[in-house]
């Protein structure tokens, strides 16, 4: 008799991603070179977490995807895009293939695989390229460091990814609700008044000077704070409660950086 309701539970749980997908609704304005992998983030992530155990069985998926960003008619098209559909297909390319590459490696970290970030060459828009590449060079150009905190880098201390595709018509309120999220999860922000600690994710340290640019100048009256400290503050002001604001102003805490999750984003061994 205690077989049945393990089975039932089985059976539920592979019925899940397959329910997801037939109640799968594409958005009007979805970029079709996208619609794959869109659905693909709609079945599987969930709060920025996969089963890898359950994308396996969707590999194919995933891997047809990859392959897409490097095809001839990609290359020819891309750099006839407007800036955010050029955004969002590099956000997307970097978090497929860093997924496409923690699979293929599962159940390694991306820090344990060799490579992976500065030697693993990649075929995306008429280029040979690695992951940090596409970071550092490709989308720095961009010069909007929101987009550093959607890079999932898939690991627990990368971006929160979202259950859909970036899509270039909806770039810019995507990226704005990524950095309210960033900004309000404990684990990436933390604002302790009795340590007299604002501890931050390390992404605004590697970043410093794209934060700084497009930050420092919508700070708070900080005296004698670093730029980098204003940038931070300036970043996260709109999102501040009230006493949280009080504590800032003050300027006597101190700035913490914490140490970067590498987990894997993946659900297996998190609290049920």
């Amino acid at each position: 008799m205690k077989a049945l309701p393990i089975l039932l539970l089985l059976l539920t749980a592979l019925a899940a991603p397959i329910t997801a997908q037939m109640d799968y609704q594409p958005p009007p304005d979805l970029d079709p070179l996208n619609r794959a992998y869109d659905k693909f983030l709609d079945a599987h992530a969930r709060d920025g977490i996969f089963s890898y155990r359950e994308i396996r069985l969707d590999r194919a998926t995933l891997d047809r995807y990859v392959e897409s960003l490097g095809s001839p008619a990609v290359a020819a098209s891309l750099p006839t895009w407007d800036k955010p559909r050029q955004i969002a297909f590099w956000i997307n390319a970097y978090n497929a293939i860093s997924l496409q590459t923690a699979l293929s490696h599962y159940p390694a970290t991306m820090q344990k695989i060799p490579g992976a970030f500065d030697q693993l060459k990649h075929s995306v828009g008429g280029k040979t390229v690695t992951l940090d590449q596409i970071e550092n060079t490709i989308l720095a150009a961009y010069n909007d460091p929101r987009i550093y905190l959607v890079l999932g880098r898939s690991t627990m201390g990368g971006g929160r990814l979202r259950s859909e595709s970036f899509n270039g018509a909806r770039l810019e309120a995507q990226l704005a609700q990524s950095a309210q999220q960033f900004a309000t999860r404990p684990e990436k922000v933390r604002i302790d008044q009795m340590a007299n600690t604002l501890s931050v994710s390390p992404i605004f340290s590697w970043r410093s000077q794209a934060f700084i640019d497009s930050y420092a100048d919508k700070s708070l009256d900080l005296p004698g704070r670093t730029p980098l400290e204003l940038a931070i503050v300036g970043f996260l002001k709109p999102y501040l409660l009230k006493s949280e604001r009080d504590f800032l102003e003050k300027n006597t805490w101190k700035l913490v950086y914490t140490e970067y999750d590498w987990t894997l984003n993946d659900r297996v061994g998190l609290p049920k």
